[in-house]
């Protein structure tokens, strides 16, 4: 497929006493091909995907804290430096833009995008901390990613109701069809069923790819829904 434009990741070796080695999702982890425009990291919290995801995000040369490659600012440097050990394959083709989207600091990047244009035709035409948190992000994904690009998103979930997320899935659809590449960390059972995606489970010994239905948040999801009643006197029986 040519809008593969990170065609392969590997990691190096840890030093012995390195904080990765006590992380069971990174300490057996050495290689992954990515095989599909859409790619799912899905694990529990500690698991290290998002760590993963946020090296990849640095070592293409985007910002910690998210934006494009021309981003540059920083309210607080939290981040791993995993990256010093990941080796990058690249495809043929060269993205012709990219961006890197993290719940977790969008406010920052609000900020920051405040502060370098009064032109706001890329985010839906006003202030992002103008718009409620899952307009913006949505409004940032719709106007600003313009194709043929790698996109990394972290979390998107945490930003976006269960009618937002589908939203975002067709946004992510149409990219893809026009030539786009997404790598995405998230627990949200609803992203994971994106057609013409693969998901790296995060939840065994080493990450492995796995299916959907194998995955921990359509199990749990599935679980509840098809025993709700037994679930729930489960969780708050006291006897």
């Amino acid at each position: 497929m040519s809008n593969i434009f990170l065609k392969e990741i590997r990691l190096k070796n840890f030093e012995k006493n390195a904080f990765y080695s006590k992380i069971d999702g990174l300490n057996k982890f050495n290689h992954l091909k990515f095989n599909q425009p859409i790619t799912f990291f899905s694990g529990e919290n500690g698991t290290g995907k998002s760590t993963l995801l946020e090296a990849i995000a640095i070592k293409w040369g985007f910002n910690p804290e998210g934006g494009s490659l021309n981003f540059n600012f920083a309210t607080k440097n939290t981040h791993s430096n995993l990256e010093e050990y990941l080796v990058l394959g690249r495809g043929e083709e060269r993205a012709k833009d990219g961006f890197f989207l993290r719940a977790e600091s969008f406010y920052n990047l609000a900020t920051y995008v405040d502060n370098i244009s009064d032109n706001f035709s890329e985010y839906g035409d006003s202030s992002l901390h103008h718009q409620s948190h899952g307009e913006s992000f949505l409004n940032l994904v719709n106007h600003r990613f313009r194709g043929k690009g790698l996109y990394i998103l972290d979390e998107p979930e945490s930003a976006l109701s269960i009618q937002r997320q589908l939203a975002l899935m067709v946004s992510i659809k149409q990219l893809v069809d026009e030539g786009s590449q997404f790598i995405i960390a998230t627990h949200s059972p609803f992203l994971l069923a994106l057609p013409n995606s693969q998901i790296i489970s995060f939840d065994r010994d080493s990450p492995i790819e796995i299916t959907y239905e194998e995955s921990k948040p359509y199990e749990l999801t599935a679980l509840f829904f098809n025993n709700k009643d037994r679930m729930l006197h489960q969780l708050f029986d006291q006897e």
